[in-house]
């Protein structure tokens, strides 16, 4: 592998390590960080006006209490748990890696389960009253059992990433390790899945009530998962934090392009199973492929397309391309749970001639505001604000991480 280089060069080879860590540690770097950090600040003063304004500052009302910050949860989470599993599977299946970037893939999964919490949190609308979600929990709700996985999964990631790097300085042994990664396989499968048992045990929704919703979710977590590895590693070599054989880049892009088409196969049975029986499977179906949501339905597929073109035909194998189809991966895969999320308030499952939105009644829709469309639900200038002030901690942590802890890939000697 590419990081073994250095172990059989001559003894020059030490000078030539350092100048990559010099040019990608920088003024260039400490810009970055400045820059996240400032985006993150703005970000938590937007949320301490909704907090003393409260959530009527959203988009979100009765007919629609899930918005933006629960469609950021659940596209957060796949992220996470994908990252993990592709670091995880070769270890606790003693198969060949993709040359030393288990533990920066490791480290994305844990920034992005730290905002999908603290989206959980802000959607809450009151986080002091956080510590009643365990007083008075449900242990019979899937809400309570993904915040007990969501808690395990974090935890097991950081052990993950500790033992990882203990391994390599030869403190700890690989049976251990492989043992912490069977178990974080394990947890990264059930985090996926019981979150998606949150919308498909909802009889009541029928976009979201189908026994297919967990194992497409846990697709969906690979093929973003993948995607977003595959963007840090490019842009990560490109700045000289590490080394990386191409052959590796290329193995991750056809894993890449597999999961996209398992992840369309997924979307098509549901498709076929929804509408083929008429009634409102079909209502569904339309609402897709010609409604409201019609744009992200055909943003997704003609993302995954180009996906997956670029990951089977060799010619477009070229980084700046790698990288638009995996970014174009990442959007696909957004677009779905913008589709999942606002697809199923957007039926009304009230045989009323009106519901209630807001402070009057209504007719049906209402809450539709004049850039969503004849969407029931688009989000705020301040849920905009928020969002990306979260992502911008992300960002923060992300840099501070590569900045300051072993994330680089180092020779195996083990």
């Amino acid at each position: 592998m590419s990081e073994n280089v250095s172990a059989v060069q001559p003894p020059q080879a030490p000078a030539a390590e350092k100048a990559p860590a010099a040019r990608f540690g920088g003024r260039g770097m400490n810009i970055a960080i400045a820059a996240a950090a400032v985006v993150a600040a703005a970000g938590i003063g937007l949320w301490m006006l909704q907090l003393s304004q409260g959530l009527a500052l959203t988009n979100m009302r009765n007919l629609d209490s899930w918005g933006l910050y629960i469609t950021m949860f659940m596209f957060l989470v796949g992220l996470s748990a994908g990252g993990l599993i592709i670091s995880s599977v070769p270890r606790a299946f003693g198969v060949a890696g993709f040359g030393g970037i288990s533990k920066i893939a490791v480290w994305t999964s844990v920034c992005c389960t730290v905002l999908a919490i603290g989206f959980v949190v802000i959607d809450l609308g009151q986080p002091l009253r956080l510590w009643e979600l365990f007083a008075y929990s449900n242990l019979s709700s899937p809400l309570m059992w993904d915040i007990v996985v969501l808690a395990v999964y974090l935890v097991l990631s950081v052990v993950y990433l500790w033992a990882t790097v203990r391994f390599e300085a030869g403190r700890a042994s690989e049976r251990s390790l492989r043992l912490i990664s069977v178990i974080a396989l394990v947890t990264a499968v059930l985090v996926h899945s019981v979150t998606a048992w949150i919308f498909g045990l909802q009889a009541g929704r029928a976009m979201w009530h189908t026994a297919l919703l967990a194992p497409w979710f846990v697709s969906s977590a690979l093929v973003c998962g993948v995607a977003l590895v595959l963007v840090a590693v490019i842009a990560l070599r490109r700045a000289g934090y590490l080394e990386l054989g191409q052959e590796n880049v290329v193995k991750m892009l056809k894993l890449l392009g597999v999961f996209v088409m398992v992840d369309l196969y997924f979307f098509g049975c549901d498709l076929l199973t929804e509408g083929f029986p008429g009634g409102e499977g079909a209502d569904v179906v339309a609402m897709l492929t010609s409604g409201a949501l019609a744009p992200f339905f055909w943003a997704e597929i003609v993302l995954c397309a180009f996906a997956a073109v670029v990951a089977f035909v060799p010619a477009l194998r070229r980084n700046g391309l790698i990288v638009a189809a995996s970014l174009a991966a990442i959007a696909a895969i957004f677009c779905k749970r913008v589709q999942l999320l606002v697809g199923g308030f957007q039926l009304p499952n009230l045989d009323y001639p009106a519901v209630m939105s807001g402070s009057g009644l209504t007719e049906a829709g209402a809450a539709t505001h004049a850039l969503g469309g004849s969407m029931v639900y688009f989000p705020s200038p301040i849920e905009f604000g928020i969002v990306l002030g979260v992502f911008g901690l992300g960002a923060l942590a992300l840099l501070l991480g590569l900045k300051y802890l072993p994330l680089r890939p180092v020779p195996e000697s083990h």
